[in-house]
């Protein structure tokens, strides 16, 4: 693609966003950047929280992962169906019942102050690493494919995009995000479709054809059943529910946008729908995994091997095929697709790591509204620094993204997962002033003990140290609980 031609959709994409922006922007409030009004549709949220979900990570790690990883990845997806029940039917209430704004408010309701300020902590830990590595990829897929050859190094890169994000957030929030992240979704998805069909064309596959040659393959392994492996079904499928629960119902990111929603029934119906569609598009970047290594397969094109036999930098797969061998129409879909997985990565994570900071540690509520716009404004540009930094202090890493992002999410997450699940099913007290050692000792003690079980017996903990964390939490509550 020339160059000219690389900025013009660029530019173009850019410029509907900030269409999108201006009109969402109108007859705003002072809450519309938090709250969206409470206005928002309940199946436009749906569609665009899928996007959001997918983000860069989705879309370029999950059908390389397949290579290394075969199709263990589907059973982890099946936990995460049953994670978005629980989230339906029992957090969803939870947090309407509340009428909260900040989610991290039920546990001051339920434990104190000091519990409060940690589990909104750890979302703010959680949100800024997983939103920097999610941008990482994005980032480094426009870097590698269009970017460097304009000489435009990767830091400005990443300074570029995130500027772009500012100017179509900063002034409604949530209120405009709802609907770019729909637009996103579509693009993100249209890629994937694209890129098949190009692949089936090329190859001289009918539909039947494809579907055949996906379930024949030797990636095409779903279940795992050797209990040491961390690929494990019982590992993937348990880790699948609890990180469910924990990246999506725990997030103050994906949950901010369910709470734009009126009531608490089409809340419901959003989180349902955006699960479905979610699975079923997971499934299918996971098929689009095995057609990519098909399509390299049959055209001799080598892919680099390490020392032990795994497949490296596998998330430049999809990039390098669908770019230089697939076409234009593949091309200018996949740069379609990471132009979105890049604003998607980022848009809504900004804004809810805004609003946790300034509602949960400024107490924005009490302000003026010039106040509120000043530290609005002040924090987001913190996050914004503070998630540069960390996809510089990333951005040498190797390997498919999605892994390091769940293995990070184990352990940040995984107090906030005992936190939740003890106030909910428990009616216990506990010692206030003791949770913040215990958020703390918690991860340090499931890192230690995966350590062990890998060196003492070969057993790999896997995404299930999220389970393993959240236990540990739950069982430092009730040391620290209160005599009667």
């Amino acid at each position: 693609m020339s160059t000219l031609l690389i900025f013009s959709i660029i530019a173009i994409y850019f410029g509907v966003i900030m269409a999108i922006s201006y009109f969402t922007s109108r007859n705003r409030s002072d809450e519309s950047f938090f709250t969206g009004d409470r206005e928002s549709p309940w199946f436009l949220v749906a569609f665009g929280m899928v996007g959001a979900a997918l983000s860069g990570v989705t879309f370029v790690s999950v059908p390389g992962m397949v290579g290394n990883n075969n199709f263990y990845f589907f059973q982890f997806i099946l936990g995460n169906v049953v994670g978005y029940l629980f989230i339906t039917y029992v957090l969803i209430p939870l947090y309407y019942k509340l009428n909260l704004v900040s989610i991290y408010g039920y546990l001051n309701e339920r434990f104190g102050v000091k519990t409060y300020k940690t589990g909104s902590f750890y979302f703010l830990l959680s949100q800024s690493f997983g939103a920097a590595l999610r941008l990482l990829l994005a980032a480094k897929i426009l870097q590698f494919a269009f970017f460097d050859k304009l000489n435009i190094p990767f830091y400005l890169t990443v300074i570029i995009i995130m500027i772009m994000i500012w100017l179509y957030t900063n002034k409604s929030g949530i209120k405009t995000i709802v609907w770019t992240d729909a637009l996103q979704t579509f693009f993100l998805i249209s890629a994937a479709v694209v890129t098949i069909v190009m692949i089936t064309s090329s190859l001289n596959l009918s539909f039947n054809d494809s579907i055949d040659a996906v379930v024949n393959h030797k990636y095409f392994k779903v279940f795992n059943w050797e209990h040491k492996a961390g690929s494990n079904f019982f590992k993937q499928f348990i880790s699948g529910f609890l990180i469910a629960v924990a990246m999506m119902g725990l997030d103050q990111n994906m949950m901010q946008k369910s709470l734009t929603i009126k009531n608490m029934k089409d809340a419901q119906k959003n989180t349902l729908t955006f699960s479905l569609i979610l699975a079923v598009t997971q499934f299918l970047f996971l098929g689009l995994g095995i057609l990519l290594y098909l399509y390299a397969e049959k055209n001799n094109i080598s892919l680099p091997i390490g020392e032990n036999g795994e497949l490296l930098d596998t998330d430049t797969l999809f990039p390098n095929l669908a770019i230089n061998h697939l076409g234009l129409i593949a091309g200018i879909s996949f740069l379609l697709g990471i132009i979105a997985a890049s604003f998607s990565s980022i848009d809504s994570a900004l804004t809810a790591l805004t609003t946790s900071f300034t509602y949960d540690f400024l107490d924005i509520t009490s302000k003026s509204s010039k106040e509120k716009l000043k530290l609005k404004n002040y924090v987001m540009f913190g996050f914004s620094v503070i998630i540069f930094v960390i996809i510089m202090a990333f951005s040498g890493s190797r390997g498919d993204v999605i892994s390091t992002i769940f293995y990070v999410a184990g352990y940040t997450y995984g107090p906030l997962l005992g936190l939740f699940l003890f106030g909910m099913f428990t009616k216990i007290q506990v010692k206030d002033n003791y949770i913040p050692l215990i958020a703390v000792l918690a991860p340090v003690l499931t890192y230690l003990l995966n350590i062990y079980f890998k060196n003492q017996f070969d057993f790999d903990f896997g995404f299930l140290n999220i389970a393993i964390n959240a236990f540990l939490t739950v069982l430092g509550l009730l040391i620290v609980k209160k005599r009667n």
